[in-house]
């Protein structure tokens, strides 16, 4: 879990019952990137990668914004001349928003109670899932001021994007609300800004009550065999389900099996099998 030592000034950390809460918290600033933040969640992301406590990560902003992007004064004109801490600070925001959030072994929910530019897609799109207020709005507006949508933004649209909303987002600047997204399918959903933590609540609990070795590993094949040849996935997916076998403790296979054809007192389709 996050350490006990460590006072977090731009994030906050709530844990309620299995659901880990990760707030982005420059409100002032519409929760825009700088290097501190990236550096406090990238020690937040991997204190919670092995935290009993935590079996679903929901990511969300303080106030009227989910992430504005990347704070340009401090990252871009602060760092101008200083190239060493610029390296390190781009080390961490690509660490914490794709290679960690990416592959975090739990579930992890991006709750968009707003606003959603540039770089914050990044993480928006390493979310497992994505849930957003109708009054969210969503845009890549870097090419409004003379940059493309750099770091890993256009590599990270391929994955929920097609290619003709990429583009027409990308290259015109134009911001979207939520309803797009949803039919883009950048996103799960839009609901109403009332019902956005209530929604996100019901996804986590429906999460938790599936064994999590098996989410983890149903999580980490269907996106690594995305990038694979058939052959290349068949292979993956038998080496992956022998490894889920020595892993689970719950023994889920044989308890779901057994409930299903043995007992009849369980039909996959309509839900988890009895973990008691």
């Amino acid at each position: 879990m996050p350490r006990a030592d460590v006072n977090y000034q731009t994030v906050t950390v709530e844990k309620e019952d299995g659901t880990t809460w990760v707030t982005l918290n420059r409100p002032e600033k519409r929760n825009a990137m700088s290097p501190e933040l990236d550096r406090e969640m990238l020690d937040i992301i991997m204190s919670l990668e092995e935290d009993p406590e935590t079996r679903v990560l929901v990511l969300t902003g303080a106030g009227p914004a989910w992430c504005a992007g990347m704070d340009l004064d401090l990252y871009f004109r602060a760092l101008e001349k200083k190239p060493g801490e610029r390296a390190r600070a781009e080390w961490a925001t690509h660490q914490w928003r794709w290679h960690r959030l990416y592959a975090f072994p739990k579930p992890t929910i991006a709750m968009v109670n707003g606003f959603c530019f540039g770089g914050a897609f990044t993480q928006l799109v390493a979310c497992d899932f994505a849930i957003a207020s109708d009054e969210a709005t969503f845009g890549l507006s870097e090419v409004n001021w003379g940059i493309l949508p750099g770091g890993l933004v256009s590599k990270v649209l391929d994955v929920c994007l097609g290619y003709r909303d990429s583009l027409y987002y990308g290259l015109t600047g134009e911001s979207f609300d939520a309803k797009t997204a949803a039919e883009m399918r950048l996103i799960n959903k839009a609901v109403p800004a009332a019902r956005l933590r209530e929604e996100t609540i019901l996804l986590a609990e429906k999460l938790k009550r599936l064994n999590p070795e098996t989410l983890r590993a149903a999580k980490q094949s269907m996106k690594l065999v995305r990038g694979m040849t058939m052959e290349q996935a068949w292979d993956y997916l038998m080496a992956k389900s022998a490894q889920l076998r020595l892993r689970d403790q719950e023994d889920s296979y044989s308890k779901g099996i057994k409930q299903f054809i043995d007992e009849k007192s369980y039909r996959p389709g309509l839900g988890p099998y009895d973990r008691k």
